[in-house]
C-alpha cells in the first residue's frame, strides 16, 4: 500500500504553525509497512483541495488528509471531500453525544456550530477522539481516504488507538520497515560518507542515508521485512560494519542528543560535574538543565565573563592572567579545576574563548579552550571554529558536551578492566 499525506491549513502555508503531523505520520505508516511518497500542504480552499485530491487519487492506495475538520467556516475538508466523492453528510449520533456531553461536563454553553464536528460522511467508518470534539473519518471509495484532526495532541493518540489497527486489517501482506539513527560528532558528513563509501554504493536493504546538522552527523539505516528478528539482525549487522570504520566518531543511538547522552552517562555511574563559562555565558549549564532528573548529576555553574570574576570565584591567578591570558589552555584548565573543587565533583568543565565578531587579546573569533577536570587529571582541548557569535558559542557547548561524554566513558572502561 502506497500512501500519501495532505495537510489542510492556510496558517500551514503562511509558516504560523510547523507541519510536525506529516513527519509523525510518515515514521507511523512506515512502521505498518506502507510507503509514503507524497506530501501535499493545501489551504482552506475548496478548490485547491478538490485539485490535490484529483491528483493524489491518480497516483496513490491511502490518502491521508490532517485538519479542517474542525466547527468553524473555513473548516472545509469533510464537506469537500463528500463532494469529490458524491456522497452526502450525515450525523454521528455518537459523535454528537459525545460533543454534548463535552460541554455539558464543563457546564459551558454549546454553539449549534459545535455540532458540525459530529458530521461524517455516508458510509464512513468513525475514529472516536478522545481528546477532542472532531472524530476522525475513514473512507474506502478507489481509494482508501482517512481524515484527522490538525491539532497533534488528538491526531496521534487517534492514530495509534484507532487508526494504526484499522490499517492492518488492510494490508494484503504484514511488512515491518524499522529505523535505527546511528549519531556521531565532531566528523563532517563529506568525511564520513567517504569512509563508509563502499557500503552506500552496495546498500539494498538496510539502507542507510547520512544526513547532516548543527554539526553532527546521523546516519539513518532502514530496514524492510516481513520478519522483525531478521530485520533487528540486518541492522546489528549493517552498524556494526559502519562503526568498524568511524566509530570513534559515535556517541549513541536514537533521537538523543548529546547532553541526553551525557547526563545518561552521569546517572549510569553516579558521577556529577560543575561547569566554569565565560564566552558561552552559562549556555552549557541552560543546555544541560533541560534533561529531566539532571539535578541528580549537575552540581551547578559559574559564569565567570570578566578577568576579576575568574580571579574572585573560580581562584583563577592574577599572574597567569597577565601571561597567558584568559583565552589560554592555561586558563581552561585552572577554571576547570577549581569548578570541580569548588562544586565538589566529579568533573570540572569549562570554557573560554572568543565567540567574535571582533577579536580579543589578539586572539581571533572562533578561537576557544575547553578545560575538563577529574580526579586522574586535567586538560585542555583547542577548537578553531567558524560562523556567527550564536553558531561559535552553540558549537562550544556541543564540543564540550562530546569531549566529557568520551573523557567519561574512556575512565570507566579502564575501571572496568
Amino acid at each position: 500500500m502506497n500512501g500519501e499525506i495532505i495537510a489542510v491549513g492556510s496558517e500551514l502555508l503562511l509558516g504560523q504553525i510547523v507541519n510536525s503531523n506529516a513527519k509523525y505520520l510518515s515514521e507511523q505508516l512506515s512502521h505498518i509497512g506502507i510507503n509514503v511518497y507524497h506530501h501535499s500542504v493545501v489551504g482552506d480552499n475548496e478548490t485547491r483541495l478538490s485539485e490535490v485530491l484529483a491528483v493524489a487519487c491518480n497516483r496513490s492506495d491511502l490518502i491521508i488528509i490532517t485538519g479542517g475538520l474542525g466547527p468553524t467556516k473555513d473548516d472545509l475538508t469533510k464537506e469537500t471531500v463528500a463532494k469529490f466523492l458524491g456522497r452526502n453528510l450525515v450525523y454521528d449520533q455518537e459523535t454528537e453525544k459525545r460533543i454534548e456531553a463535552y460541554f455539558k461536563q464543563r457546564d459551558r454553553t454549546m454553539t449549534e456550530n459545535n455540532r458540525k464536528q459530529a458530521m461524517i460522511i455516508e458510509g464512513a467508518h468513525v475514529f472516536p477522539n478522545d481528546h477532542g470534539l472532531a472524530c476522525g473519518i475513514g473512507i474506502k471509495a478507489d481509494v482508501q481516504i482517512i481524515m484527522l484532526p490538525g491539532p497533534p495532541s488528538e491526531l496521534k493518540p487517534m492514530f495509534e488507538t484507532y487508526v494504526a489497527p484499522y490499517l492492518g486489517k488492510q494490508l494484503k501482506k504484514q511488512a515491518f520497515i524499522e529505523s535505527r539513527v546511528l549519531r556521531f560528532f565532531d566528523i563532517g558528513e563529506s568525511q564520513l560518507v567517504k569512509e563508509i563509501d563502499d557500503l552506500l554504493e552496495t546498500q539494498s536493504n538496510p539502507t542507510i542515508a547520512p544526513l547532516a546538522s548543527d554539526g553532527e552527523v546521523t546516519l539513518r539505516l532502514t530496514v524492510n521485512g516481513d520478519q522483525k528478528e531478521l530485520n533487528r539482525t540486518l541492522l546489528d549487522e549493517t552498524q556494526e560494519k559502519i562503526l568498524q570504520r568511524v566509530g570513534k566518531y559515535f556517541y549513541g543511538v536514537g533521537e538523543e542528543s548529546l547532553f541526553h547522552k551525557l547526563v545518561s552517562l552521569l546517572k549510569e555511574y553516579n558521577k556529577t560535574v560543575t561547569t566554569a563559562e565565560s564566552l558561552t555565558g552559562g549556555l552549557f549549564a541552560s543546555e544541560i538543565t533541560t534533561i529531566p532528573g539532571v539535578s541528580n548529576v549537575f552540581s551547578g555553574g559559574y559564569i565567570t565573563y570578566s578577568n576579576k570574576m575568574k580571579m574572585d570565584q573560580l581562584f583563577v591567578p592574577e599572574s597567569l592572567l597577565s601571561e597567558a591570558g584568559a583565552i589560554s589552555c592555561e586558563c581552561a584548565k585552572e577554571m576547570a579545576k577549581n569548578a570541580k573543587a569548588k562544586g565538589k565533583s566529579d568533573y570540572g568543565i569549562s570554557f573560554t574563548g572568543v565567540a567574535g565578531p571582533d577579536p580579543l587579546e589578539g586572539k581571533p573569533p572562533g578561537l576557544v579552550y575547553i578545560g575538563i577536570s577529574s580526579e586522574e587529571k586535567t586538560e585542555c582541548f583547542e577548537l578553531k571554529l567558524a560562523g556567527s557569535r550564536p553558531n561559535i558559542r552553540g558549537r562550544s557547548v556541543k564540543y564540550g558536551a562530546y569531549y566529557l561524554l568520551q573523557w567519561i566513558r574512556k575512565e570507566m572502561e579502564k575501571v572496568d578492566e
